[in-house]
């Protein structure tokens, strides 16, 4: 009896060139900056192709299988991730105005847009590499600012990421001095397409 084959499409890399021209972050960042994200995709396809290859054969609970099954959050995250990232940009960005449904949720939740905003600038002037993220409870609707380490440590079972700011020094350090990450996060900032970002939005 032949071993049923297991269905794996690969993930196709998304096209991010419209990106040039941010403001404060310069074009040789973001060339930078995608050529990892696109190691990030060919990783998880790698790690896929791997782990249904021991599937297949039968290895399965093996050390190597357990391994590779322990890269998924890092692998799948640092792509996804950054695919949220460079999606809710774009050269000169938009304005979040209070009287929008995210700017009203935002500003009802926190008691003004100027205190969300300056949580989201403090979690992501934190120590350590990672992403500061606005997510929203599903369930709940709830919206809150996030710290995640790396990729995968911090990050909520079923939140939706709304906005999403890499703070990895990748993201900034050709254009601004470690020191100076506050400076790289209102640059980022002011790039912000906000209808992206309410396109997450959930209500």
């Amino acid at each position: 009896m032949l071993q049923q084959k297991i269905k794996f499409e690969p993930y196709v890399e998304k096209d991010f060139k419209r990106l040039s021209g941010l403001t404060g972050i310069s074009d040789k960042t973001m060339e930078v900056h995608l050529g990892l994200y696109s190691g990030y995709v060919k990783n998880t396809n790698l790690l896929n192709e791997k782990v249904v290859g021991l599937i297949e054969s039968g290895k399965s609970g093996t050390p190597e299988y357990s391994e590779l099954k322990r890269r998924y959050g890092f692998e799948y995250n640092g792509m996804r991730l950054h695919e949220y990232y460079f999606g809710n940009l774009k050269p000169g960005g938009s304005e979040l105005k209070e009287s929008s449904k995210l700017g009203k949720f935002l500003a009802e939740t926190y008691g003004g847009l100027d205190v969300w905003r300056n949580d989201f600038f403090k979690v992501g002037s934190m120590r350590g590499v990672g992403w500061a993220i606005l997510f929203q409870d599903p369930f709940t609707k709830v919206v809150s600012n996030h710290w995640v380490t790396l990729h995968e440590e911090g990050n909520i079972a079923g939140f939706v990421p709304l906005l999403v700011m890499d703070v990895w020094e990748h993201a900034f350090l050709l254009d601004y001095k470690p020191a100076d990450r506050p400076k790289y996060i209102e640059a980022f900032y002011s790039n912000i397409d906000w209808s992206a970002v309410e396109s997450r939005f959930l209500g």
